[in-house]
């Protein structure tokens, strides 16, 4: 299908809406857009696998994806998920190396694919873009430094409230999960088990600290959770 068209996700296949392209010029976007492969994965999908020697990077155009790891034991540990705008493959491209995780679909997705190559020319010849590019691996950094030192002092139940308040986005004066997440999504993603996952929000709940509202949850008393969060600590 030809560039500017639609496929079965009802996006225009384009790049304008890509975090790392938005200070570019159209014209320099069209001329990107021309070295793109483009791809729709359905729900379920495998974007990226955990290992493989390709190093193009993906970036999501419409749909979304999460990036996860499973451990021999079958054991799922995920990292990040992303929506429109985002991307995955990068470090591979910059690098050279293997994927260092493995990439999924969460719904119909469609993303635009380019070459490394390419990717590391519009890196080094495009500023706007390198400055994009080095602002989300410092953010990337971040969260993984917050997340290590919640594996490493945290016990469990305290990394779900951390979690649900990374998870919590303010609208309207209030601060909501939107969707409500699922039990097993929030488990992966902090090394713990759905029961307790489900513990946890029964505990919230409980206590109206989270509130079902408006098809999402609503932190009701954010001040609480936070405190809540340190409140125990492991070894």
């Amino acid at each position: 299908m030809a560039k500017g068209k639609s496929g079965p996700t009802g996006a225009a296949r384009s790049l304008a809406k890509i975090d790392l392209f938005a200070a570019l010029s159209g014209a320099q976007r069209a001329a990107i857009e021309a070295r793109c492969r483009w791809r729709e994965f359905p729900k379920g999908a495998s974007v990226i696998d955990r290992e493989a020697p390709e190093t193009d990077v993906y970036f999501v155009v419409a749909g979304s994806v999460r990036v996860v790891i499973h451990s021999e034991s079958g054991r799922e540990v995920a990292f990040d998920e992303m929506g429109p705008g985002g991307c995955v493959g990068e470090l591979a491209a910059i690098d050279g190396g293997p994927r260092s995780a493995s990439v999924e679909a969460l719904e119909q997705t469609l993303c635009a694919i380019l070459p490394r190559q390419v990717f590391l020319d519009v890196a080094v010849t495009a500023p706007a873009a390198t400055l994009a590019l080095l602002r989300r691996m410092a953010a990337m950094v971040r969260v993984a430094t917050e997340r290590i030192l919640d594996l490493s002092t945290l016990g469990a139940h305290n990394r779900v409230y951390a979690e649900i308040l990374r998870l919590a986005k303010p609208v309207s004066g209030k601060l909501v999960i939107k969707p409500i997440p699922v039990h097993g999504d929030i488990a992966a993603r902090v090394s713990t088990t759905r029961e307790t996952v489900a513990r946890v929000f029964s505990e919230l709940a409980r206590k109206n600290i989270v509130v079902k509202e408006g098809g999402g949850l609503t932190i009701a008393a954010p001040a609480r959770l936070k405190a809540m969060v340190r409140e125990f600590k492991t070894a």
